[in-house]
């Protein structure tokens, strides 16, 4: 999630009344730790992730103690009891929730040759390329880009909130603030029914001329290649990567932070735990290469 415009680390130390160790510098940008950049701002709240959040891309770091050694170079450390909190409120304050009040908001951006069929919702900050169809029903909320000559299906919904949560505290499970975006890119398809989540901090992106059947769930932060199919009730957990040209069948379910390699075959139903590699169909739970499997059920059969 990009700033609108640079904050200075210290400026923000004394709104959040951290205290800054390290060099003061400007932050350009918010991400969780799965998507830093240079000049962003990230948070860590557990020893056991200190290491790879100080040797991460981030420049400016809550965290909730200063570590030995201090602020390494480069860095800057703002000490806070509660580094979450003060993450989540400058997620916040430069997000803020959009409310739908009417059928195409003014602050929507939709090309003159797109289609808004009855019943369907255009947010705020939505921007819409031309001669893209939104079908009846569906609802899009912002920040949101969709290309052109792209179609999304009735009832669809693109750009709810990220389900993704904190551990359980005194008020049970606390919602990260959404703060990313959807990009849909040229000549993609999305059916009836499906729901696409926005990134938590960065943005969940469907590549040009992606298909997707109806029901297919995309969580949030994933990335979906360009001229990817999926079939029906296809479902992909947070930060999963599908690079171009993958194929799922329907009801495969594909689990958080893995990467499907370009011309991947998942068949229907298959449970996808880890990465898998490109050019090879798979099938099963957990899914493996078809071949394999075929030899392990032969070799089953015939010792039955």
């Amino acid at each position: 999630m990009r700033l609108p415009q640079p904050l200075l680390a210290s400026a923000f130390a004394k709104t959040c009344h951290a205290t800054l160790h390290g060099e003061d510098q400007y932050l350009h940008g918010v991400n969780e730790i799965h998507n830093v950049e240079p000049g962003d701002l990230t948070f860590v709240d557990h020893p056991k992730y200190y290491r790879s959040t100080l040797e991460s891309a981030a420049s400016v770091i809550l965290i909730d103690k200063l570590p030995a050694g201090g602020a390494p170079s480069g860095k800057t450390l703002l000490v806070h009891p509660d580094p979450f909190s003060a993450y989540d409120a400058l997620v916040r304050e430069h997000r803020p929730t959009y409310v739908l009040n009417e059928r195409v908001a003014r602050s929507a951006n939709v090309h003159a040759s797109a289609i808004v069929e009855p019943g369907a919702t255009i947010g705020p900050k939505v921007v819409i390329g031309a001669y893209t169809r939104v079908q009846a029903g569906a609802v899009v909320y912002g920040p949101c880009r969709i290309g052109q000559r792209c179609l999304i299906g009735a009832g669809a919904v693109i750009g709810d909130q990220a389900f993704y949560f904190r551990g359980v505290g005194e008020q049970g499970r606390s919602r990260w603030t959404t703060g990313g975006e959807v990009i849909i890119e040229d000549f993609v398809e999305i059916g009836p029914q499906c729901v696409i989540a926005r990134g938590v901090s960065a943005a969940t992106t469907i590549g040009k001329g992606s298909k997707l059947d109806a029901l297919c769930q995309i969580g949030h932060d994933v990335r979906i290649g360009q001229d990817c199919l999926l079939a029906a009730q296809v479902g992909i957990a947070g930060n999963a990567t599908l690079q171009d040209r993958v194929v799922v069948y329907g009801q495969a379910g594909i689990a958080q932070n893995v990467t499907i390699g370009e011309g991947a075959v998942v068949s229907a139903k298959a449970g996808v735990s880890k990465d898998l590699a490109g050019g090879i169909t798979y099938f099963g739970i957990p899914a493996q290469p078809i071949r394999e499997f075929m030899r392990q059920e032969a070799a089953r059969r015939r010792g039955g």
